[in-house]
């Protein structure tokens, strides 16, 4: 990807900021536009930089996965505000942020299409088997690598988590004559699709779960033994949230044993690294949480940052302030 210009507020003494996480060189070159950068992409790393330079920090940058601790905001006297890079901040501890009277704010909006397209394509992919017939295929199979799929037009379709990435996959499943479901915490009196009052209700119900829900507590392993076992032996799951949301045993001795048909998984437990369990599951599809990687989207993480940033530190209303 090529550097992104992104128009925002100059200034020649250029706020103090810390980005804490892993990101790709053209995103750290277009935030040194605006900002004084440490990068500090290792956690063990992060206290030896706070000694150093904790005073003098505006502003950190985070994500969901990697977030950033209470003890931490603590040390640092001049922070106005942490910003998330993308939509999850589940790790960003903001019940201390709102003690401390910073602003914690994400990315909300930006990767939408790119998630709900990807939770289409991971879909598609392990109900028609495409990975493993293509892997068939090149190895030298035909014929014992070819067998009846189920169709995806038509089909009971559930969704776990009917925020706008989940209103975008069910928007893409209406052109394939799907029937709809979901589950939230509240029913959405607005949704046009039939509410379930249960996680585990909703599994009954459908064909195929996707779950786009967020992390955290909340939603830690909602997606147990009995949930998979009621979406049963000719259902398909997809995750496209956070990898918290699913219990890896459970759902690794439920593929192992054929008590659902597959899975497909851009995000897991313990990421960067596959669990062990899930290593040699043959029908299961897994990605390097890229559902959100898009031009587009990186495009509109980086501009949602630092219009949130400057909005900050400039006193003015902030864009995406967390619920």
């Amino acid at each position: 990807m090529s550097p992104i210009k992104i128009n925002s507020m100059k200034q020649l003494n250029k706020p103090q900021v810390i980005v804490s996480f892993p990101v790709e060189a053209f995103a750290l070159e277009a935030l040194r536009e605006h900002y004084d950068v440490h990068y500090v992409p290792v956690v063990a790393d992060r206290q030896a930089l706070i000694d150093q330079i904790g005073d003098r920090i505006d502003a950190v940058i985070t994500n969901g996965s990697f977030g950033w601790p209470g003890e931490l905001m603590r040390q640092m006297p001049k922070l106005k505000i942490i910003a998330a890079f993308g939509v999850g901040y589940e790790n960003i501890d903001a019940v201390s942020a709102k003690e401390l009277g910073l602003a914690v704010v994400h990315g909300r909006g930006t990767n939408t299409n790119s998630v709900a397209d990807h939770a289409l394509a991971l879909l598609f992919a392990i109900v028609r088997d495409i990975v493993q017939s293509e892997q068939g295929l090149r190895a030298g199979g035909w014929k014992g690598i070819r067998s009846p799929r189920p169709d995806i037009s038509g089909r009971r379709l559930g969704i776990f988590g009917m925020g706008a990435i989940g209103r975008a996959i069910a928007k893409r499943c209406e052109a394939f004559d799907m029937q709809i479901y979901y589950h939230n915490r509240n029913k959405d009196q607005t949704s046009p699709y039939a509410y379930a009052s249960s996680l585990l209700e909703l599994a009954q119900q459908v064909d195929f779960l996707i779950c786009a829900a967020p992390g955290g507590a909340a939603t830690h392993h909602l997606v147990n033994a009995q949930v998979l076992q009621a979406l049963g032996g000719s259902g398909y799951l997809v995750n496209v949230g956070r990898g918290s949301v699913v219990d890896t045993e459970a759902l690794a001795q439920c593929l192992n044993n054929k008590a659902i048909a597959g899975a497909a998984l851009d995000v897991f437990e313990g990421e960067p690294k596959m669990p062990e369990i899930l290593q040699n599951v043959q029908n299961l599809i897994v990605t390097p949480h890229i559902a959100g990687f898009s031009p587009n989207s990186f495009a509109a993480y980086l501009k949602s940052v630092i219009d949130n940033i400057d909005a900050c530190l400039s006193g003015k209303a902030l864009i995406t302030p967390i619920p």
